[in-house]
């Protein structure tokens, strides 16, 4: 019987084989020394970030969710404040000289020895886990304005204005999903309306201090206006969408990539699948996504039979639900902007564009969902209920009544 981690799993490894070799593909360039052949993909680098995202599913499949929340007897006993401080840490990091390294204008990684990594990434899946605790610890009070929205969120929003110096897309994703986790936690939607104003301000703000996003949103609005300048990166992923068809030109013989589409392998990997591989290759990606997203909002939502009550903790509850939404917000962000309709903004797409960490980091997360399907096993063993795939224990009183009565 197909479970919702097996669904999981099997979205999980679909776009990990198609994003092997769709960065293979597009990382094609004019000077020819880099040619993609069978043993070039199944023996790049890339094959072995793959290896390293699955190792981590499997790590995430087996960490217990619920110690994640656990109150320690002090604050170095308590797991979720570690995930803080390192995301406090990676944060400061990236600004001190010799750690930190400024890639396409912007300083948005730190490098420790042969491993390079964005601290934004950490804190994209780290902020729902820490949102999932205080909204736990905090539950009497989470019916308040103050302590129940405004406190948590002005956290956030401290940490969401430091990556926004560099990376104002992941700081809209990381404050989009922390309001809805804040929503699912029982904030009010009354709440959200009445700061809404001072977050689009406060964006606004963002956008006109840095002409680079003032030219983004122009290139949006009109890509046309100024086709070889602000506009050219949209106006050449449409083209390459539209190259592509029905079928796509085939597998390696994408035209935009070759210098033409910036970013190929990155932001904008969709583009080159849909020239590539056609609209089918493009819907088959967005499908696995589809999957992905659907068999985790099935493990999130999963309830005791005839009891109505969730079979999952309140704090993994949260977790899972800030994971799928990172997921998918993160997804359609990325689609929006390489089909043009959105401005762009510099988000990956989960587990397709190029970046070895992105997709440890994605794959560990993912990996809690895994584990919180085994949770929800577990307790409906604990209830007596059956579990979906096993076979139903026989009664051995039954049993042992057949046997005497042969």
């Amino acid at each position: 019987m197909l479970r919702a981690s097996h669904g999981i799993v099997l979205a999980v490894l679909g776009l990990l084989v198609v994003a092997t070799v769709m960065v293979n593909s597009a990382s094609l360039n004019l000077s020819g020394d880099r040619v993609t052949t069978m043993d070039g993909i199944f023996m790049g680098k890339h094959t072995w970030f793959a290896a390293g995202a699955l190792l981590a599913l499997v790590a995430g499949a087996l960490v217990p969710v619920d110690r994640l929340g656990r109150q320690g007897a002090s604050w170095w006993s308590t797991p979720v404040l570690w995930i803080a401080v390192a995301v406090v840490v990676g944060l400061a990091l990236v600004h001190v000289p010799g750690i930190g390294r400024e890639a396409n204008g912007a300083k948005r990684w730190i490098t420790l020895g042969p491993i390079g990594l964005q601290p934004s990434e950490i804190a994209k899946w780290a902020v729902p886990v820490l949102l999932a605790w205080y909204a736990v610890r905090e539950r009497a009070r989470m019916a308040t304005f103050t302590w129940g929205f405004a406190v948590p969120l002005a956290a956030v929003a401290a940490v969401c204005g430091i990556i926004a110096l560099e990376d104002l897309g992941t700081a809209v994703l990381i404050m989009a999903v922390s309001v809805m986790v804040l929503l699912a936690a029982g904030a009010r939607v009354i709440w959200v309306a009445a700061l809404a104003p001072i977050g689009i301000l406060a964006f606004v703000g963002l956008v006109i201090a840095s002409p680079y996003r003032v030219d983004r949103i122009s290139a949006f609005l009109d890509p046309y206006r100024d086709a070889q300048g602000i506009g050219y990166h949209i106006i050449q992923s449409l083209e390459a969408i539209s190259g592509g068809g029905l079928a796509g030109r085939g597998l390696g013989n994408s035209e935009l990539k070759f210098g033409y589409l910036p970013e190929a392998t990155t932001d904008f990997i969709y583009a080159i699948v849909a020239e590539e591989l056609g609209l089918t290759g493009a819907a088959l990606v967005t499908g696995l996504y589809v999957l992905l997203i659907a068999c985790g909002i099935a493990v999130v939502t999963a309830v005791a039979r005839g009891r109505g009550n969730s079979l999952l903790s309140p704090f993994a509850q949260l977790v899972g639900f800030g994971i799928v939404l990172t997921v998918g917000v993160q997804a359609l962000i990325n689609v929006c902007v390489v089909t043009g309709l959105a401005p762009t903004k510099g988000i990956a797409l989960p587990l397709m564009s190029r970046g070895g960490t992105g997709w440890i980091l994605t794959c560990l997360s993912i990996g809690l969902l895994v584990s919180m399907e085994r949770a929800s096993d577990r307790r409906r063993r604990e209830l007596g209920e059956p579990v979906p795939g096993e076979e139903p224990a026989r009664d051995q009183s039954l049993t042992g009544s057949a046997a005497g009565a042969a």
